[in-house]
């Protein structure tokens, strides 16, 4: 169960039942708790499949990590080549 304080909040603000707030909190929680090594494999793979090249697509993930919610620490193009490739 997520923080009781937060899913109050969403209930109170939203038209959420309280299990229908929990849910969202929990996935919202899930979704910023991915390790930073798997953002960037995914996102350079999804990006990829639509065209994008390599120096776009490192430019675009070091700009998005900047703006996650559990700040990322700042990556160089050669450090997200690493995590991609290995």
């Amino acid at each position: 169960m997520p923080d009781p304080d937060l899913v109050a909040h969403v209930v109170a603000t939203t038209s959420l039942t309280p299990g229908e707030a929990a849910r969202v909190v929990e996935d919202v929680i899930a979704y910023h708790s991915q390790p930073v090594e798997d953002y960037v494999r995914e996102r350079h793979a999804r990006l990829k499949t639509y065209g994008a090249r390599n120096p776009e697509i490192f430019a675009r993930i070091a700009e998005e990590l900047q703006h996650r919610v559990v700040a990322a620490p700042r990556l160089s193009e050669r450090q997200l080549r690493r995590i991609v490739y290995g």
